[in-house]
C-alpha cells in the first residue's frame, strides 16, 4: 500500500482524513494538490530525483532554502515555495510511489503531496545560503523599484533575507533602518558596484552617504522569472544543434539557453543525471523537434549534415580536457583524484582526446550549414551579450529582465564540488606541443572561413 509519510499518528490531513504511514519525516501533510504548470504556486526551487526521491529529501532543501511548502510530484520532482496551490484534488489521486521510498506517495500525475516545512526551516543553517553581493548606488525611487519593503530599528541582513525570502524575492536590500525586496531589473542590474567603505556604517547612521548608497544580498530564494521551461507547442522547422566536445560546457550552456527561452534543449544521448537536474529534454527522442536545440558531440559528415544549423562552442583544450578527465572520473560535479592524474589512463588520454578536440571543430566548420561559433570563455565574461547572441540565432527574443534571471541564476547546479587542486599543472610539455599544434590549425581553419580566431590565452602554454 502506498502511503504519505508523517512523523505521528495522531496528524491529520486537512481534510480530516488520516495521513497513513510512519517515517522520520518532520513536515506536516497537507494534502493532494492539483498542480497548473501555467499557475505554479510551488515554483521557488525545483528539482527531480529519477532514482532517489523520497520526502524527506524535499523536505529537507525546500527548509535550507527558507521555503515553507514542500509539493512532490510524478514519484520524482520537488517543488518549494510559500503558497498553498489553489486547488486541492481527491487523496487517492496522489498515487504516484516516491523512486527512493518503496510505499510512499509523492504526488501524481498533474497532482503534488504537499507538506507544511515551516518548522524544520529553524533547524536549517539560514545564514549560510544568504550571499553578500555588493555594495551599490539606491536607485532614485526605492519604492518604485523594489515591490515589498519593511523599516525595521535595528535590522539585520538575517531579518532583511529572512522577511524577503518569504515574499519569494531573490534579493534583499539595506539601506539603513530599510529592508527591500526585489530582483535585479533595468533600473537595478548589479552591474557597477560601488566601493564597501560607502555602506560601511550603515547601520549606525540614519543614511549611507546621505542614503544614496546600499548593501545588496542573495536570499535563498530563487529568482523564478526565468525558471519555467517547457517543450515546443509545434515541431520546430529548423533542427538546430548545440555542438561541443566533451567537457567544453556543454551542459551550462543548456541551461542558460533554456533559462533565457523558457524551451528545454534536447540530447543526442540519455544521461539520467542531467534529467535529474531538471533537463527533461534528456528523455525526449533527440530528433522529436520539440526542443529549442539538441546537444551533440559528435562530429563527422553525416552526423553533421542532419542538422540545419549549429550552435558551436568551444573551450581552451586544455580546460576541456581536463573538465572531460573530472567527469569520466568523478562525474559532472566531482574531481577526478591524485591516482587518477598520475596513472597511466591520463596521458592515454590527453593522446585521444586531443585530436578529437581539433577534429570536432574542423568537422562542424567543414561540413555545418549555417554556424553561430560561441567560445566558452567570452561567454562567461559577457554573459549577456553573448546570451542574446545565442537566443537570436534561435530565432527568440526575450525581455530584459528574463536575461537579468538568467545572469541571477548563471551557475545554476554546475559547479563542481570538492577541493580544487590550486596551480594543478598535469601537462607534460611533451602534451603541451601536440595541443598547442592543434590550437594553431584551429585557429587558422576559424580565421579561414571568417570567423574569430581563437582567444588569445588558448596560445600557446
Amino acid at each position: 500500500m502506498l502511503c504519505h509519510r508523517r512523523e505521528s499518528s495522531r496528524q491529520q490531513s486537512p481534510a480530516g482524513t488520516m495521513a497513513p504511514g510512519w517515517s522520520q519525516t518532520l513536515g506536516t501533510y497537507m494534502g493532494c494538490f492539483s498542480d497548473d504548470s501555467r499557475e505554479r504556486t510551488l515554483k521557488g526551487a525545483v528539482f527531480y530525483d529519477l532514482r532517489k526521491m523520497t520526502v524527506s529529501h524535499c523536505q529537507e532543501a525546500c527548509a535550507e532554502r527558507a521555503y515553507t511548502y514542500a509539493g512532490l510530484a510524478y514519484g520524482a520532482e520537488c517543488y518549494c515555495g510559500n503558497k498553498l496551490p489553489a486547488t486541492a484534488s481527491k487523496p487517492e489521486e496522489c498515487n504516484s510511489e516516491c523512486k527512493g521510498e518503496k510505499g510512499s506517495v509523492c504526488g501524481g500525475v498533474n497532482r503534488l503531496s504537499v507538506y507544511r516545512v515551516e518548522e524544520l526551516r529553524a533547524g536549517a543553517r539560514r545564514r549560510r545560503n544568504v550571499i553578500y553581493r555588493g555594495c551599490f548606488r539606491a536607485p532614485e525611487n526605492l519604492t518604485d523599484t523594489f515591490p515589498a519593503s519593511l523599516i525595521q530599528p535595528n535590522l539585520t541582513v538575517e531579518m532583511c533575507s529572512e522577511f524577503c525570502s518569504k515574499k519569494e524575492f531573490p534579493l534583499a536590500v539595506i539601506r539603513g533602518r530599510e529592508c527591500y525586496c526585489g530582483y535585479p531589473t533595468g533600473h537595478f542590474s548589479l552591474r557597477d558596484g560601488a566601493d564597501r567603505l560607502l555602506c560601511s556604517g550603515m547601520h549606525n547612521t540614519s543614511s549611507a552617504a546621505e542614503g544614496k548608497y546600499c548593501l545588496v544580498y542573495q536570499t535563498p530564494v530563487q529568482d523564478t522569472r526565468c525558471t519555467d521551461r517547457k517543450f515546443l507547442t509545434t515541431k520546430s522547422k529548423v533542427f538546430v544543434a548545440l555542438s561541443s566536445f566533451p567537457g567544453a560546457g556543454n551542459t551550462w550552456a543548456r541551461h542558460l539557453i533554456e533559462h533565457a527561452t523558457g524551451y528545454y534543449t534536447g540530447s543526442y544521448y540519455f544521461d539520467g543525471a542531467l534529467y535529474n537536474k531538471g533537463f527533461k529534454g534528456e528523455k525526449d527522442h533527440w530528433r522529436s523537434r520539440r526542443t529549442i536545440c539538441v546537444k551533440t558531440h559528435e562530429s563527422g559528415k553525416t552526423e553533421i549534415e542532419m542538422f540545419d544549423s549549429a550552435i558551436l562552442l568551444i573551450r581552451n583544450p586544455y580546460k576541456s580536457l581536463m573538465a572531460e578527465f573530472n567527469r569520466k572520473y568523478a562525474g559532472h560535479l566531482g574531481y577526478a583524484t591524485d591516482r587518477n592524474w598520475k596513472s597511466k589512463e591520463w596521458p592515454d588520454f590527453v593522446n585521444s582526446y586531443a585530436s578529437w578536440w581539433a577534429s570536432h571543430v574542423l568537422d562542424w566548420l567543414k561540413y555545418g550549414k549555417r554556424l553561430l561559433v560561441v567560445h566558452y570563455e567570452d561567454l562567461k565574461q559577457n554573459l549577456i551579450p553573448k546570451l542574446k547572441e545565442m537566443v537570436e540565432f534561435l530565432n527568440m527574443t526575450v525581455t530584459e529582465d528574463r536575461l537579468l534571471c538568467v545572469e541571477n541564476n548563471r551557475d545554476g547546479n554546475f559547479k563542481r564540488s570538492g577541493a580544487k587542486q590550486k596551480d594543478f599543472e598535469p601537462f607534460t610539455q611533451e602534451m603541451k606541443d601536440l595541443i598547442n599544434r592543434y590550437i594553431l590549425t584551429v585557429d587558422e581553419a576559424l580565421r579561414g572561413r571568417n570567423f574569430t580566431g581563437l582567444p588569445r590565452e588558448y596560445v600557446p602554454r
